[in-house]
């Protein structure tokens, strides 16, 4: 029993009776209204109810069916929700018609640099804001970041632009801070199944993008969304940036046939880095248009004015007239699937 299917008419009354029968045999409930039905997700060690229990729920006033997931995620699942879930973020939707693109240099290093990528990306037709104030780094002695003060200046460009924050956190104890200032929280690939960290930003209601392990399944990939998911946070997307293989010509494999399997399995948006997926800024293009092409709601770019001189990533970062090109290019590609930048 994990799926409550609902009738049309059904009462508030008898939701709540619904839920507290549920909660009555230890599990936790997620209420989800669709476009022509309204569903119960179930949530815990479903296995433990009894054929006479499961029987006993189906008779309950207000029950169309009672119907039993087999994937282990199951709140992220299709079998759960069939429309395809729609982030809104400031007013703007990810996970509908209009792709966004999440634009902005790897890392946050000061306060005019940051300023004047944040104009350029918004000039050249960015929706988002990207910048990291946490850094993690694989040498203990990069630049890990700036901390709140980085924070700060990515808010003091937001204000500046408009565009929404998107930023990363790598400890439950960086979350009050950081929910202080972000629009949207990103989990980073080494993070993706730091379990403690997921529980915590599920309990938050910030959107969450979620970003794939480096070398992690696309099944393990979704288990990490239903982490945060259980914690009652929907607001998931999902986050193709690249898994290690064998191959060292770029810096991972991006993996774009990740993004139609996604789409079959779960409901929720799917975004995809091309910068960490190759390392390479002339590559950053054609496999952005080519995620563009396979579905893709959104994707995240790094921009920076003077990569060379960049603290971070500058390899792969694309400077802002590049960018500017790249956005126009991908205008046609959009409107040729059916969706628009």
């Amino acid at each position: 029993m994990d799926i409550i299917v609902l009738k049309p008419d059904t009462s508030e009354y008898d939701v709540r009776h619904i839920l507290k029968k549920l909660e009555s045999k230890g599990l936790k409930a997620t209420v989800s209204s669709g476009t022509e039905r309204t569903i119960i997700g179930v949530i815990g060690d479903t296995s433990k109810v009894t054929e006479e229990e499961e029987d006993a729920i189906r008779a309950m006033t207000g029950v169309e069916n009672v119907v039993r997931i087999l994937k282990p995620y199951k709140l992220a699942s299709r079998e759960f929700k069939k429309e395809d879930t729609e982030i809104d973020v400031k007013g703007n939707v990810i996970g509908g018609k209009k792709i966004h693109v999440i634009a902005g240099p790897c890392a946050v290093e000061n306060k005019t640099i940051m300023m004047h990528i944040a104009e350029e990306v918004k000039r050249a037709g960015a929706t988002f804001l990207r910048g990291g104030a946490y850094k993690p780094r694989t040498s203990p002695y990069s630049f890990q970041g700036l901390g709140e003060e980085g924070l700060k200046y990515l808010s003091a460009a937001r204000e500046k632009t408009g565009l929404p924050i998107v930023t990363e956190i790598m400890d439950p104890r960086d979350l009050d801070v950081i929910t202080k200032y972000a629009d949207v929280i990103q989990i980073g690939a080494r993070n993706m199944q730091n379990f403690r960290l997921l529980l915590e930003v599920g309990k938050v209601d910030k959107p969450v993008l979620l970003k794939r392990g480096l070398s992690a399944t696309i099944k393990e990939w979704l288990m990490s969304a239903e982490y945060i998911m259980s914690q009652g946070n929907q607001k998931v997307m999902l986050c193709e940036r690249g898994i290690r293989t064998f191959e060292t010509a770029t810096r991972n494999t991006l993996d774009l046939s990740a993004v139609p399997v996604l789409k079959r399995l779960t409901h929720l948006p799917v975004v995809v880095d091309p910068s960490h997926g190759v390392g390479k800024w002339d590559l950053v293009a054609p496999m952005a248009k080519a995620a563009v092409a396979v579905g893709a709601d959104a994707l995240i770019i790094e921009v920076h004015t003077n990569p060379a001189e960049a603290l971070s990533d500058g390899e792969q970062s694309l400077k802002p007239d590049l960018f500017m090109k790249l956005m126009k290019e991908l205008a046609p590609v959009a409107e040729a699937v059916g969706r628009e930048i």
